[in-house]
C-alpha cells in the first residue's frame, strides 16, 4: 500500500513529536540525592599526657565502651533516619522535587576517595551523593567532650564524572555523652544523635557558601 505524501508527513511528525516527548520527560524527571551512613565509629580519649601510646592505652577500655555506645545510637538506619528528619534538599541546594535515596550498606571506608564514578547503578540524568565518612568521639583534657562527622558531597550531573564535591567535617561539643555512673544513658545517646544533626548542618551551611563562592 502505497502512503500519500501528506500521510508520510503526518507519521513523520508524531514520531518527531513522541522524541520530543520523551527527551521533555526525561529532563523533568525528577534529581535523586543517594545518601550512606558512616562505616566506622572512632573514639580518642587524651589526658594530660596529651596522647600518644601510654594515653591511648590508659584509655583503651574506655573508648572501646564509647564507640560501641556511639555504634548503638548511630547504627547505619539510625544516621540515615536522623538526616532524613532534615530538609535535606534545601540545606544542600539541591533542585525542588530531589528524591532522596537510602542505602542502608555503608560504603567501604578504604576505597571512599578512590572510586570517582556514581556508588550506586542509578541513570538519573540529575544525580547526587551524600556520604557520611567519619564518626569521631574525642575527649581532651583542654578543650572536653566533642562529636565530629566528616560528610562528602559529591554532584554528578548527568554522567558518571564528579561536576563539584565538597569533603568537610562538622563538629559540635557534647554535655551528656558518655553518661556517667548513675546519668540518665538514654538521654546521652539521644544527645549523639542530636549533635550528628548540628554537624550535618554546620557542614551544610559551609558547603552552600562554597557551591557559591565556586559559582560566582
Amino acid at each position: 500500500m502505497m502512503f500519500s505524501i501528506r500521510s508520510l508527513f503526518a507519521a513523520t511528525a508524531a514520531c518527531f513529536a513522541v522524541s520530543v516527548s520523551g527527551q521533555a520527560m526525561a529532563q523533568s524527571a525528577p534529581c535523586e540525592l543517594h545518601i550512606w551512613p558512616a562505616e566506622r565509629m572512632n573514639s580518642v580519649t587524651t589526658g594530660l599526657l596529651g596522647g600518644g601510646l601510654i594515653d591511648a592505652a590508659l584509655h583503651s577500655g574506655k573508648d572501646a565502651s564509647n564507640k560501641a555506645q556511639m555504634a548503638s545510637a548511630l547504627d547505619s538506619p539510625s544516621q540515615l533516619d536522623a538526616l532524613q528528619s532534615l530538609k535535606l534538599v534545601e540545606l544542600l541546594n539541591r533542585p525542588q522535587g530531589t528524591i532522596i535515596v537510602r542505602h542502608e550498606q555503608p560504603l567501604e571506608r578504604k576505597t571512599m576517595n578512590k572510586v570517582k564514578t556514581r556508588r550506586s547503578d542509578s541513570t538519573a540524568a540529575c544525580y547526587s551523593e551524600l556520604i557520611v565518612a567519619d564518626v569521631f568521639y574525642q575527649k581532651a583534657a583542654i578543650y572536653g567532650r566533642s562529636l565530629r562527622t566528616l560528610f562528602m558531597l559529591r554532584d554528578f550531573g548527568n554522567d558518571q564524572k564528579i561536576d563539584y564535591e565538597y569533603k568537610a567535617w562538622g563538629g559540635n561539643g557534647l554535655k551528656l555523652f558518655p553518661a556517667k555512673e548513675g546519668e540518665d544513658a538514654t538521654a546521652a545517646l539521644n544527645e549523639l544523635v542530636s549533635v550528628f544533626n548540628k554537624n550535618f548542618e554546620e557542614y551544610a551551611s559551609n558547603a552552600r557558601k562554597a557551591m557559591t563562592t565556586k559559582t560566582s
